[in-house]
């Protein structure tokens, strides 16, 4: 192959490429909001961001914060807000970057995330219940450093995803390569794989409407962002959980899926040990609990809640 062949291979692959993800984009209809309740905006540092507000205003607030990956946004809850909106005044958030909120091109990090979380929750929440999922335990359990959070309940929480690898956050923030690469990652047929490999224990209970929303989401302008920090590496806190979460004074309770995979109950039981915390089990579950059984995780968060309660009470 001559150089000028080769040239007009790379020129049509190029042009294929830039085509492709001009007709995805198109494809991807403004993101409905996925919650029953009100739709509000908070804006942090000149990033404008959604969340959803249901329940009696009288009742004890709490915060859902939902977990990072490629398709994330605040629908993680959609199955458990109602039932929880019922004895709380929930408030279920999209993080920068994700959901209905804004996604600036930003260099996404830990501490990014976890000053939003103790912002977010001084300026539009009165001492909540802080319930997040994943990575964004750990981002939580940073602010609730300097917070005055009533309770923490943490899905699963990791401080260690991947090696760092700052390059390919550079390679998926260009332009045409970067977006053809994100827009792979983030196709149908492989968010229904991540779902059904690593979110939901039966994977026949990953419907076509999750997939769907999840599909929208990952292709609203700017939507590489985030994810392309999460996928380097460069999202992981640079503390160790354990230890934090040893020093922290806020009551925290642990829910894991007894079959996850992705971060194994084995981690869950080390950080329940090392931290003297509740942990909870749910069977049948992996990364996702909340969204495959609602009713009993809304059953075993409100009974632990009262639980934790009553023990302050008695220390008080």
């Amino acid at each position: 192959m001559n150089v000028r062949t080769a040239l007009g291979v790379a020129v049509g692959a190029v042009g294929t490429a830039v085509l492709g993800n001009r007709l995805l984009a198109n494809r991807a209809d403004d993101l409905e909001n996925p919650i029953v309740g009100v739709e509000r905006t908070y804006r942090w540092r000149g990033i404008e961001t959604a969340y959803t507000v249901a329940g009696d205003p009288n009742d004890p607030d709490m915060l859902l914060c939902h977990g990072i990956h490629a398709t994330a946004s605040s629908q993680e809850f959609a199955p458990i807000v109602e039932q929880l909106a019922e004895h709380y005044h929930v408030i279920a958030v999209d993080l920068p970057g994700f959901g209905r909120s804004e996604r600036p091109p930003l260099v996404y990090s830990a501490m990014l995330y976890a000053e939003f979380i103790r912002d977010f929750a001084a300026d539009i929440t009165d001492t909540p219940i802080v319930v997040a999922s994943s990575l964004t335990g750990s981002f939580a359990v940073d602010a609730a450093k300097e917070s005055e959070f009533e309770q923490l309940v943490l899905i699963c929480p990791t401080d260690e995803t991947t090696t760092e690898r700052s390059w390919l956050r550079t390679l998926f923030r260009t332009p045409i390569v970067g977006t053809t690469l994100f827009n792979l990652l983030a196709s149908k047929p492989s968010v229904r794989y991540f779902y059904a490999r690593d979110g939901y224990y039966d994977a026949s209970r990953v419907d076509d409407e999750t997939v769907d929303y999840a599909w929208h989401s990952a292709h609203q302008p700017g939507a590489r962002y985030a994810p392309a920090s999460f996928a380097a590496g460069t999202l992981d806190p640079e503390f160790d959980l354990q230890t934090e979460l040893a020093a922290l004074e806020t009551p925290t309770t642990l829910v894991w899926g007894r079959d996850a995979d992705l971060v194994p109950l084995r981690a869950g039981r080390d950080l329940a040990d090392a931290a003297d915390l509740e942990l909870v089990v749910i069977d049948y579950a992996t990364l996702l609990p909340h969204a495959e059984h609602p009713e009993k995780f809304v059953e075993y968060l409100t009974a632990e809640l009262l639980h934790v309660g009553a023990d302050m009470d008695r220390k008080e």
